[in-house]
């Protein structure tokens, strides 16, 4: 068993400015604790620093046992790396290090057999062997089979990019929960997972009993799992946690409580700070004429300036309010006619007729094609019309198919991409971004991009990178730009995946108020319940429609 001490953490950013203050809060042994917190507050920057990529600017962590780690970038790897290089990113440091040497005694055997050659190579096995190499593969033949249906040696050099998201979280969850460490911190670890995926995870964190500290903003997983709820508040001096002692189902009420308490404070300090200020002048004005008061005038500002030292209570954490506009346009009343569709390798032939304004949530497991489905609408389909052009200026990946999809009149896709690829973004400002404008957005003045940046709370990281903003931050980003291009059929791939519980309810509300369609790929239980229909891409291969969310289909039955 291990645990986790964190104490007096303070960390600023680049720029100066403050991000966590004197973060204090203890994770013990067993314990599954779940971090939660706007978008951008420092939850992750929090695990970084933990897990020691990051060092504070002031406190210190003390952790017992082992620690295994989750970033949040798995589930949206796109390099060249393989299964093993993945498993071998999360296995223990010694294990990464002897395969770094038994790699490196490899490549210079095949262009040097010279003795002192073959004895490092020979070193080298036997240290893989020590350190428990041979023991992780076996490890990880359990992990491929569970998370991709094939054994260790058939999948080991298949790069990771060919794997779903869900796929790729996980075969790490497998490798964590299997391992030998015994602290393990998980970045959204339910972020691509299908809902079986999921409900797999619920279970396994009720049962293990490593201690788990993580990050997620599904609020189902939450009140299933967490033991204890530490939050990261917005502060104006830098943000603090508080830590909630029961679960998430009582988490709301204790957390309201506890803002009307400091309301409270705050009010009688404010009313006993007045009376001794009034009290003080009261003493001043007697005194310029009677000098026997003058000891009374002077304890009374002594009084004040102690009680005015200690300083008024903590204050209000401040809540964040994210508003979203969508407004869309009128379009012919058919939005997507599919006909004969298929997905090359994927589903099977369908028909679909989606009409304007209707929500529609794209369901099944991982891997079934959904994703694929919404950038095959996002290139505006078979044989796009110039109208039907994709809004934004990413490259959208073409999709194999057959049978024909084609978007009606007025039809503008607007994509929201799950892995938030945006090349065309990174390296630019949230403001340089907003001025410049593009082809189907026009370009605004600073103070105009200031305050549509405000209404998505990302006012404050307005000189920031897109690629340096929290994946929450992206997101909200994302939708923006969405909002101010002016698509009549958002296509939205796991939306809610990084936004926080506020962010979250605040697009549902702006997808209510669209004027358009709208079809989004989602895994968020309590986000599917806002839609209309639901078509669903079965375990057997075809696509059918249900009157209710379906969560229970399996991988689709495909030759691997």
């Amino acid at each position: 068993m291990g645990h986790v001490e964190v104490a007096g953490i303070g960390f600023e950013l680049p720029d100066g400015r403050v991000l966590l203050d004197d973060v204090t809060f203890r994770v013990a042994d067993g314990a599954k604790v779940a971090l939660v917190g706007a978008n951008g507050s420092g939850k992750t920057t929090l695990t970084k620093i933990i897990a020691g990529d990051l060092k504070p600017h002031s406190g210190s962590v003390a952790r017992s046992g082992g620690l295994g780690v989750m970033r949040q970038f798995v589930g949206s790897v796109r390099d060249s790396s393989t299964v093993r290089d993945l498993l071998l990113s999360v296995a223990p440091e010694a294990i990464q290090h002897a395969a770094a040497t038994l790699e490196k005694a490899e490549l210079v055997m095949m262009e040097d057999e010279s003795e002192k050659s073959q004895l490092k190579y020979a070193q080298a096995i036997s240290d893989w062997g020590e350190v428990g190499g041979y023991d992780a593969e076996v490890l990880w033949d359990v992990c491929t089979m569970s998370a991709l249906g094939a054994p260790f040696d058939r999948c080991q050099w298949r790069e990771v990019k060919t794997l779903s998201g869900g796929e790729q979280k996980r075969l790490v969850l497998e490798a964590l929960l299997r391992g030998p460490d015994e602290v393990l911190m998980l970045d959204e670890p339910d972020n691509y997972l299908d809902v079986p995926g999921k409900r797999w995870l619920e279970e396994q964190l009720r049962t293990t009993d490593k201690t788990v500290l993580y990050i997620s903003h599904d609020r189902e997983l939450l009140a299933n799992t967490a033991t204890r709820i530490i939050t990261v508040e917005l502060g104006a001096a830098g943000n603090t946690a508080w830590t909630h002692g029961g679960g998430f189902r009582t988490y709301h009420d204790a957390r309201r409580d506890r803002f009307e308490r400091f309301e409270e404070l705050r009010r009688r300090w404010d009313e006993e700070h007045a009376k001794l200020k009034a009290l003080v002048q009261m003493y001043k004005v007697k005194a310029a004429y009677n000098d026997g008061l003058a000891s009374r005038y002077k304890a009374a500002q002594t009084r004040l300036r102690k009680f005015e030292e200690i300083g008024p209570p903590q204050e209000l954490p401040r809540e964040q309010k994210v508003s979203m506009r969508l407004t869309g346009g009128r379009t012919g009343k058919r939005a997507v006619v599919a006909t004969g569709l298929e997905l090359t390798g994927l589903m099977k032939p369908f028909d679909l007729e989606v009409w304007y304004g209707e929500r529609v949530a794209v369901l099944g497991s991982n891997g079934s094609g959904k994703s694929h489905f919404l950038r095959l609408l996002a290139n505006g389909g078979t044989d796009p019309d110039i109208e039907h052009q994709p809004i934004g200026e990413v490259p959208i990946a073409p999709v194999a198919h057959t049978g024909v999809v084609k978007l009606g009149a007025r039809v503008r896709p607007g994509w929201f991409a799950q892995t938030h690829e945006h090349p065309e973004l990174v390296g630019k400002t949230l403001l340089e971004i907003l001025h410049r404008g593009d082809d189907h957005r026009d370009g605004m003045g600073r103070e105009l991009a200031s305050r549509k940046l405000d209404r998505y709370e990302l006012a404050h990281a307005a000189e920031q990178t897109f690629d340096s903003l929290s994946g929450g931050q992206q997101a909200r980003f994302q939708i923006l730009l969405l909002e101010l291009s002016g698509a009549t059929l958002l296509l939205l791939d796991e939306p809610t995946d990084n936004l926080d519980v506020e962010s979250a309810e605040a697009l549902e509300e702006g997808l209510d108020s669209f004027d358009g369609t709208v079809l989004a790929v989602t895994h968020d239980r309590w986000f599917a319940r806002g839609f209309d229909r639901h078509l669903v891409f079965g375990a057997d291969g075809t696509v059918y429609e249900s009157d209710e969310p379906v969560w229970d289909e399996g991988r689709v039955q495909r030759a691997r």
